[in-house]
């Protein structure tokens, strides 16, 4: 379940520097394990600089998990890729699904949400 969204500021998709994380469903997949679908948006998207990963990460900026995507996504924008078997601590309630850019690295709109049963 989704609970907030961190706004990036609007610009012209030219001047994006970072690809935006625009929606993230989340599946329970075993005892402190999850599945991820999340939906990245890179408008600029070129062989030299695109969308290149995207990571999943408590509040607190400690990584469970991340996906590294090998190529552009020129001709599906915006894309969906998974990440499966996440473990995440079972103190851990929220996480926050960031993406990158191969040239400028983390950035961009997040998405915050909350774990299925917790």
């Amino acid at each position: 379940m989704v609970i907030r969204t961190t706004l990036a500021q609007s610009m012209k998709p030219a001047d994006q520097r970072y690809p935006d994380v625009q929606a993230v469903k989340i599946r329970a997949a075993g005892l402190n394990k999850f599945d991820f679908d999340v939906t990245v948006s890179s408008p600029y998207d070129t062989p030299q600089r695109y969308a290149d990963a995207f990571r999943v990460m408590g509040r607190d900026g400690h990584v469970f998990g991340e996906r590294v995507l090998l190529h552009d996504h020129a001709d599906e924008q915006p894309f969906t890729r998974d990440l499966h078997g996440v473990v995440i601590p079972a103190g851990v309630q929220y996480v926050v699904v960031q993406a990158r850019d191969l040239k400028y690295g983390y950035g961009g709109k997040t998405f915050e949400a909350s774990l299925p049963g917790r």
